[in-house]
């Protein structure tokens, strides 16, 4: 026996394209999302809370609590020279020269990969993109095997070509990314006036891809500033040794730890990295750097 809609019937089910008795409701969605979003940020701000309320409190604790008495002799017993400046100065060293090294190396490496077509760029993208995929912890053993045979540990330059070799892969990757999108006609325009491939990479590519070459810059720097296993195996002298080694001395034997002055020494750790961000970010500026660059 079969049934016939009436057109009313028939009329409210074409109505409403895309629903059905078990799909959830828009209303929902929007309280499930706002749920997780708020537990993420909880998972992202109980910590960052944590540093600001110790490093401030004159008992503190692993527990996230306002503290009795504020105070802030945490901070003046991490800022000096042999605890603090000194492995900062290090650390600004170390990343600083890592992130330059690498983006002018994945600068001169991506152009080709970008520019020209070659049976090779894919296989060689690839093989690059499998460089990232080996574990540091892995390739410790042989690089201090290399490291002594060339007489380079405890060297901050040594230290710093490894780290640079290291953040080398994804760099390319990435500026290869960024350089796509950089017009190949404002370079054809240039060798029609005689310049030469070099010449339109500095004077044409790079200006106009300075965001992508910040966005790099940053990401390797950050990722650099942050190493610890690297520079705490190659750098053996206690004065250069960066402030991501120094941390480690804030945990004390048999488990003992001063939070309050890891707190502090966290909090000041992390400043110069803001600093950066907001630097570049503020230098850059909003506009794109291809507006009116090519005309349509």
């Amino acid at each position: 026996m079969t049934t016939t809609l009436g057109p009313a019937v028939r009329a409210g089910a074409l109505s409403t394209p895309g629903r059905s008795m078990s799909s959830p409701t828009r209303r929902w969605m929007k309280a499930l999302s706002s749920i997780t979003l708020a537990i993420i940020g909880i998972c992202f701000a109980v910590p960052l809370l944590w540093l600001v309320l110790a490093s401030v409190d004159a008992q503190p604790s692993l527990s996230v609590k306002i503290p009795e008495v504020f105070t802030l002799d945490n901070f003046g017993q991490v800022l000096t020279p042999s605890l603090t400046f000194v492995p900062l100065m290090n650390s600004v060293i170390l990343s600083g020269g890592c992130a330059v090294l690498t983006v002018v190396l994945a600068i001169l490496a991506a152009y080709p990969l970008s520019r020209y077509r070659m049976r090779i760029t894919k296989p060689f993208l690839y093989g690059v993109l499998f460089g990232t995929c080996l574990p540091i912890t892995a390739m410790m053993v042989p690089v201090y095997s290399l490291f002594v045979q060339l007489n380079l540990i405890d060297s901050l330059p040594g230290t710093i070509f490894f780290m640079a070799a290291t953040s080398l892969p994804m760099a390319i990757w990435m500026m290869k990314n960024f350089m796509d999108s950089v017009p190949v006609s404002l370079e054809e325009a240039a060798w029609v006036d005689g310049a030469s491939s070099m010449k339109t990479l500095a004077r044409i590519v790079v200006p106009l891809m300075r965001p992508g070459i910040a966005v790099v810059f940053i990401f390797v720097f950050i990722q650099a500033w942050g190493n610890f296993f690297v520079p705490f195996v190659l750098l053996l002298s206690p004065d250069k040794q960066p402030a991501a080694v120094s941390i480690f001395n804030f945990f004390g034997a048999n488990g003992a730890v001063a939070y309050g002055q890891l707190a502090a020494y966290s909090i000041v750790y992390s400043l110069p990295v803001l600093a950066l961000y907001v630097l570049i970010s503020r230098g850059l500026g909003g506009s794109s750097a291809l507006a009116g660059a090519v005309k349509g």
